[in-house]
């Protein structure tokens, strides 16, 4: 369980790396990023950023993109973020939407039969 300092400074890193790569990055396959979360450890040296795209076929192509920017995205982030210090970023395909899709799919798919009438199957053991 992270703690809620933890959880701020995340989301602040997310705004941030979002407002970078829309206004600052020059990189048109890295502006196709939707990032979605961060992850950062406890003493701030690494942080996993989480994105996805709108469109799944260029996903490989963002990713390379994200890759070649870290450096320069951390160095900005440093810049506007008041900490001690800036973690490294390293990016990841975030799958949690496709997984709640497929999720809802199966579950549409199951079929849900009512039970039969419960008077009639009373009636019958006391029958037997």
């Amino acid at each position: 369980m992270t703690s809620f300092r933890m959880q701020r400074i995340n989301k602040q890193i997310q705004r941030e790396i979002s407002l970078l790569l829309e206004q600052r990055v020059k990189n048109e396959a890295a502006k196709n990023a939707i990032i979605t979360g961060v992850d950062c450890t406890k003493d701030l040296e690494s942080a996993k950023v989480y994105f996805t795209t709108v469109d799944p076929v260029v996903r490989d192509e963002v990713k390379k993109s994200l890759d070649k920017a870290a450096g320069a995205l951390r160095s900005m982030l440093g810049k506007q973020l008041a900490l001690r210090k800036t973690p490294s970023l390293a990016f990841f395909l975030d799958t949690s939407e496709e997984y709640g899709r497929e999720m809802d799919r199966i579950l549409d798919s199951l079929v849900y039969s009512a039970p039969e009438d419960t008077e009639e199957d009373e009636d019958r053991e006391e029958e037997e």
